[in-house]
């Protein structure tokens, strides 16, 4: 086996485990693998795709066509799901609506962003993701936490072409690179500063506040340095890059 493919097979290796050990209340949905390509050649996609790996996600719309669109890509890779997980500008949305196989976009962070891109989807509904800026770092992309709940509910009630499937999260580098499972970006007690905003509470807050099931909402949180901890504090949708198909130029 290639080092690409060892490494996609340490990854779902870790993925199950850190699984088997999450909260017996969190066992009702298996963590889902995105692949970041970001950078990466057709020919790693492809090899990567041949292991078992279907979802893959994309930073840049400009690079995110042409993989997209690339022959091989379309020949080899019938079943690839792309998930676009970068800042996605109102003026770039019918581009990236062009892109065959587009399974979700993560980075929903406003209402006009919502109406924009329920307005111009031409197809069946499309997956998307609510960015909550758990960090409270300003150069992260991400509605602000006490702003989810009512964007939340403004996508479920106004934009009939989109189905809002989570919540997604970067957390802080400082904090992502710890091993220590509590990541305070991930879950932060009552104890701590309310600046260090919690993806999970935010999750509590909207089930509670709309009557949703917790199975109804996905979490998108962890990457390569912090994706296990992760795991076992309930995100259902890993994004890992670097770990899969070696570091970047």
């Amino acid at each position: 086996m290639s080092k690409i493919s060892l490494n996609l097979k340490k990854i779902l290796d870790k993925i199950s485990r850190a699984s088997a050990k999450r909260d017996q209340s969190l066992q009702y949905f298996k963590p889902r693998l995105v692949a970041v390509s970001k950078f990466k050649s057709i020919e790693d996609i492809i090899e990567v795709y041949k292991h078992g790996q279907t979802h893959f996600g994309e930073n840049y719309i400009n690079e995110l066509v042409l993989k997209s669109n690339d022959p091989l890509i379309q020949r080899e890779c019938p079943d690839i799901k792309w998930h676009f997980i970068g800042n996605l500008q109102s003026n770039k949305i019918n581009k990236l609506l062009t892109v065959p196989n587009l399974h979700l976009i993560e980075t929903v962070d406003s209402a006009n962003l919502a109406d924009k891109l329920n307005k111009n989807l031409k197809i069946n509904r499309l997956n998307v993701m609510i960015q909550v800026n758990t960090s409270t770092e300003t150069q992260k992309n991400g509605v602000d936490l006490d702003k989810a709940l009512e964007l939340y509910k403004h996508i479920i009630q106004s934009c009939k072409n989109l189905e809002l499937v989570g919540l997604m999260t970067i957390g802080s580098l400082e904090e992502s690179c710890s091993d220590d499972a509590n990541n305070k970006d991930f879950q932060v007690s009552k104890f701590c500063n309310l600046s260090r905003v919690n993806l999970i509470l935010c999750k509590e807050k909207i089930c509670r506040e709309l009557g949703i099931e917790a199975q109804k909402i996905e979490l998108s949180m962890g990457m390569s340095n912090d994706f296990e901890p992760a795991i076992l504090m309930g995100s259902s949708n890993v994004r890992i890059g670097s770990s899969i198909f070696g570091p970047r130029k």
